[in-house]
């Protein structure tokens, strides 16, 4: 999953974590204001009562005290703009039929779903009545008892919570999109820096990078630039080295050439001329005794052994690039291979671009990797069908693609893992020169696809 993605979903998640936390609060400080609207309207009313009360008082000293309360004044319309919607107040002690007078009810918030009006009273409980004197300094005088109405006040925080959460959601929505717009900026730049690592995984070392405002990032792409700097450095000093070990191998193939030619050929020249000098003489003399016949077997192999001297010389000696050019040294390939015998596997050479001044390094690389595949090809696969393609791509990207492809089936992974000395070292040539090698399975078999760079 993109890192962008999960950020934004757990920002998501602690959105959806603060809106139900919200969710909570909301209900609860709804819930619990209809126990302040009820102190409330029960501290109004007492209010308004104690001034009642001093009132009467003044005006009709010779009643009792505790004959003057209730009065029919105090029911007005101006004490119930004094109780909040949804509470009920009494005078106590109360006279005959009296009732006490409540705040608006209907239409008070909006009507809850069951579970709501079930779930609520039962976590938070129950509402309490509110009891406040008339006159702290008049005992005489009565209290005030405000009890508020529990369907009302369900109805309020419902309606509430109704309001609070639409905003809730709102906000939340906003703070997901630009949260995440501003995330997905600040992220941005590491595309960048992927894209630069997949770069150095194809072999471009040396990738720039724009400076990032993020110091972080900054940071990451200074180490990205000085690891491509090291890759550079030490994939030329072992390119080096193993061109220089390339360099000293082809000297000692060449040397062991020379003292195969010196040494061997001299004295297997020498024994073929003892076998047909013992061969003449036995048949002067004319005796049945054996001798000519053995030393024509020796005749014989000892021509056997120089023609397998002569294979080996030609490929330990100089690579034909060097002497014929690589055209014509990959067409001399394939010709030989050919002539071998007729039951070997059909060959064909498809040479696309020009090739004419492709010598040095590049061409002996191509040649050796051509010869190595289709030797692989021949000896350990049942292929009847091998194609050998080889293309200049010019332009910019200055390069030789050397392709072969068998229908002898394999398993191009194993083939791939196998640390052979043939495969070892064309990986070896390839790298040398800044080139590439691929094993990949083949509609039915394997392809070998090397690509070198003709500017290295």
């Amino acid at each position: 999953m993109r890192l962008v993605l999960q950020l934004v979903a757990r920002l998501l998640l602690i959105v959806a974590l603060c809106l139900g936390a919200a969710t909570i609060w909301a209900t609860f400080d709804a819930y619990r204001s209809v126990d302040r609207a009820t102190a409330a309207s029960a501290q109004r009313v007492a209010k308004a009562l104690q001034a009642l009360y001093w009132h009467e008082l003044l005006l009709r000293s010779n009643r009792m005290r505790e004959h003057l309360l209730p009065v029919p004044d105090w029911r007005t319309i101006e004490t119930m703009k004094l109780i909040s919607p949804g509470v009920c107040v009494e005078f106590q002690p109360a006279a005959a039929f009296e009732k006490p007078l409540c705040g608006q009810n209907q239409g008070i918030g909006k009507i809850p779903p069951r579970w709501f009006a079930a779930i609520v009273p039962t976590f938070l409980g129950s509402h309490a009545e509110v009891v406040r004197p008339v006159s702290p300094r008049a005992a005489a005088a009565g209290t005030v008892v405000a009890t508020p109405d529990a369907a009302a006040a369900i109805s309020l925080a419902w309606e509430y919570i109704l309001n609070v959460v639409d905003v809730a959601l709102l906000m939340s929505a906003a703070i997901a999109l630009l949260a995440s717009l501003a995330i997905a900026h600040a992220l941005a730049p590491a595309r960048a820096i992927v894209t630069a690592l997949q770069r150095m995984a194809r072999g471009q070392y040396r990738t720039k990078l724009p400076r990032f405002r993020s110091m972080e990032l900054a940071m990451i792409g200074e180490a990205v630039g000085e690891l491509g700097a090291r890759l550079e450095e030490a994939t030329e000093q072992r390119a080096a080295l193993t061109r220089r070990l390339i360099e000293i191998r082809d000297d000692e193939r060449r040397a062991l050439a020379r003292e195969l030619h010196d040494e061997f050929g001299q004295n297997l020249s020498a024994i073929l001329a003892f076998a047909n000098t013992i061969e003449t003489a036995a048949a002067r003399e004319s005796k049945d005794n054996g001798t000519a016949q053995d030393a024509r077997m020796i005749s014989q192999a000892t021509h056997r052994i120089m023609a397998s001297l002569r294979d080996t010389l030609k490929r330990l000696r100089n690579p034909l690039p060097e002497e014929l050019g690589l055209e014509a040294s990959l067409v001399n390939l394939v010709d030989r291979w050919r002539s071998q015998s007729a039951a070997q596997p059909t060959i064909q050479l498809d040479l696309k671009g020009d090739l004419a001044d492709i010598s040095g390094p590049a061409a002996t690389t191509a040649y050796r990797v051509a010869q190595e595949c289709l030797t692989n090809a021949l000896r350990h696969s049942a292929a009847r069908e091998i194609s050998l393609h080889i293309e200049r791509r010019s332009g910019e990207d200055d390069a030789l693609l050397i392709r072969v492809e068998d229908d002898g089936g394999g398993d191009a992974e194993r083939v791939a893992r196998s640390a052979g000395f043939g495969l070892t070292g064309i990986r070896e040539r390839v790298a040398a020169a800044g080139g590439s090698l691929s094993i990949l399975p083949a509609t039915r078999g394997l392809s070998v696809a090397a690509t070198i760079p003709l500017a290295a």
